[in-house]
């Protein structure tokens, strides 16, 4: 899900390492009013047998409740402060003071996540990237943390040019140059990792002409031939990351290791949300624990022992968006399992399941329809567009879902972009907002956020920048 994480969204990972295989987390959102505190959520993650924990701030009380806990701990310098990091080196050292080393060890941070998906985050953050990861570095190193604690940055799939077939995967263009290889020397140079949050759940949502359900949720299929490789996949998660892994492989990035930041199904979701339901949010997740812990990575890289962190813990009653974002939870906020899967091998031993995953990375000759990047569309001429009179906080924050969670194109009105101008928040917003209503295919629903939008049937127009419709796509 590619999430802009706001000051006040806050997701916590753990998953637990095994020998014969990778590890398995679950992110921990709190955008929720209903949830048990931090201090049960840890007492929640022991009792699961789990023992690490991603969190995406630095919050205090969440520091201090994993504090003698055993459980290890990443935490996470928001978007927001990535150009004070990157412009200033005190600034870095100051942050990394007050947030990490004021815990350490008592409580077991052992990563930093530099921001989230911020090629995708609409304040234009990108370009204080890998500037702000090797100015925390640096602040690690003076404080002599740097050997315990690694530094990384979760990227989305959007920032993949090409993602199909997966050998012919390759980053975007614009950004390989700039952020990729700097970034990539940078966590080669450090012994860290990528961080990649991929989810076949949307795939499968807006191409079930082309993907079969069986495929995304690692159930029995025919398989999928990749015809430049000739390897067969049996999923569209082995599909979606070896994708990634050939993007690394193109620019002699081989030595790179890759970590799932996030990948889930929800169990509830609108009408149009395809998919989404309690039976296929446990056939996908428990499938993909059982595929993890038991090892044998993907079809391009068999014996990458991956970690994966599946969202989210709890369903959160005031995520923004579709009713999907509400129901990606594993736990209701009482703690009682929404569906039951198990997280440990120990627990897979008793589970049974839906039908058990097929392994990929045969080659073969002979294609299999059923797993492509198709993008669906339908015929019509009809654009969202910003409703200016619900107010801009309201507003700003229907941008930022529409550009972060869920998944709009916008590229183009980031400085320097062909619909920058006029840089107001209704242009703006009105250019995210058709994005997502184009890509999901113009149904009612996508042209809501709450309140912050409309459909018209007369093509809008701000400054030069015009809109498309789904019929030019």
């Amino acid at each position: 899900m590619e999430h802009f994480l706001v000051s006040s969204f806050i997701s916590l990972v753990f998953f637990l390492d095994f020998a014969d295989g990778g590890s398995i987390g679950v992110n921990y959102g709190r955008v929720a009013n209903n949830l048990p505190s931090a201090v049960k959520v840890a007492e929640l993650l022991k009792s699961q047998g789990l023992e690490r924990v991603k969190v995406f701030d630095t919050d205090p009380a969440v520091l201090k409740a994993f504090s003698r806990t055993g459980i290890k701990v990443t935490v996470d310098l928001p978007n927001e402060k990535l150009s004070y990091a990157a412009k200033n080196p005190s600034f870095a050292t100051s942050w990394v003071q007050r947030n990490v080393a004021a815990y350490y060890p008592a409580t077991q941070i052992e990563a930093i996540a530099v921001g989230n998906e911020v090629f995708v985050d609409p304040h234009n953050t990108t370009r204080f990237l890998v500037s702000a990861m090797k100015n925390i570095h640096q602040a690690l190193v003076k404080l002599n943390l740097h050997s315990a604690i690694k530094v990384s940055s979760p990227i989305a799939l959007s920032a993949l040019q090409n993602s199909y077939p997966s050998s012919a995967g390759s980053f975007r263009s614009e950004l390989v140059e700039p952020v990729f290889k700097p970034m990539l020397d940078f966590l080669r140079q450090t012994g860290s990792f990528l961080m990649v949050n991929a989810y076949p759940f949307f795939a499968y949502e807006s191409n079930t002409d082309v993907i079969s359900l069986d495929y995304a949720l690692f159930r029995e299929n025919p398989g999928v031939v990749d015809l430049r490789s000739g390897l067969r996949y049996f999923n569209l998660f082995d599909a979606q990351i070896d994708a990634v892994f050939a993007a690394m492989s193109a620019l002699k990035y081989d030595d790179i290791k890759l970590v799932v930041t996030e990948t889930g199904w929800p169990s509830k979701g609108d009408e149009n949300e395809v998919g989404a339901s309690v039976e296929n949010a446990a056939a996908y997740n428990g499938n993909l624990v059982r595929k993890i812990l038991t090892g044998g990575g993907t079809p391009l890289r068999p014996n990458a022992d991956l970690t994966v962190f599946l969202f989210a813990l709890f369903n959160e009653n005031e995520k923004f968006g579709p009713s999907s974002e509400r129901n990606y939870g594993l736990f209701y906020p009482n703690e009682q399992k929404v569906y039951d899967i198990p997280f440990t091998v120990e627990g897979l031993k008793n589970y049974r399941g839906n039908r058990p995953p097929a392994v990929g990375g045969q080659p073969v000759t002979n294609p299999v329809n059923g797993g492509g990047g198709v993008s669906k569309s339908t015929t019509g001429n009809t654009w969202c567009v910003a409703n200016s009179e619900i107010g801009k906080e309201k507003l700003q924050a229907a941008l930022d879902y529409a550009c972060g969670e869920g998944g709009a194109d916008c590229r183009a009105i980031q400085q320097g972009g062909p619909c920058y101008d006029p840089n107001t928040l209704e242009a703006h917003a009105s250019f995210a907002f058709n994005s997502y209503y184009q890509k999901n295919g113009r149904g009612s629903w996508t042209c809501s956020f709450g309140g912050a939008a409309a459909v018209v049937t007369q093509p809008p127009k701000f400054g030069n920048c015009e809109l498309p419709s789904g019929t030019e796509h």
